[in-house]
């Protein structure tokens, strides 16, 4: 079946079965491997990608789910080549460790430099803690993550 997806700011036309996850359908399909499964459970949030804004575990989700919707993949968060501000943040703070947690975190970061409530000031880290909640990392204690997320609110902030 033919299905018709925005990834990354890219019309597509998948020709998948309707129930095959977004995941599989992003890295198989689209080639797009920076989207990671670690559980398959929708536990551990590797896999998470913005839908229309949304944070969602694209493991869990059948593509037929989201079709017409705006994916945006870790591959997409870079603005015409150039990183976005939590992307450096994270180099720069040394947040990324082995790999398999961070574009989830950095999707879960985006979505939420991305509200509303950042127009008015800069996320506390409590509030950057539970935008990541659903993200594990198993290398990290988590204090970089947090760290360099707060770095890219205030450069956010600061560039509106």
């Amino acid at each position: 079946m033919a299905i018709k997806i925005v990834v990354n700011g890219q019309d597509l036309e998948v020709s998948v079965s309707p129930m095959k996850r977004l995941l599989d359908v992003l890295r198989q399909d689209c080639y797009l491997t920076g989207t990671k499964e670690g559980c398959g459970e929708g536990e551990c949030g590797a896999c998470s990608v913005l839908v229309d804004g949304e944070v969602i575990n694209s493991c869990l989700v059948p593509v037929c789910q989201v079709e017409g919707s705006e994916i945006v993949t870790v591959e997409g968060l870079a603005e015409n080549g150039k990183l976005v501000p939590v992307q450096e943040a994270f180099i720069k703070y040394g947040a990324a460790q082995c790999g398999i947690c961070i574009p989830g975190m950095l999707m879960a970061a985006q979505a939420l430099l991305d509200s509303k409530e950042l127009s008015k000031q800069t996320p506390t880290r409590y509030e950057i803690r539970e935008a990541i909640a659903g993200n594990l990392c198993r290398c990290t204690g988590y204090m970089k993550i947090v760290d360099a997320i707060e770095a890219a609110a205030l450069s956010t902030l600061e560039k509106k």
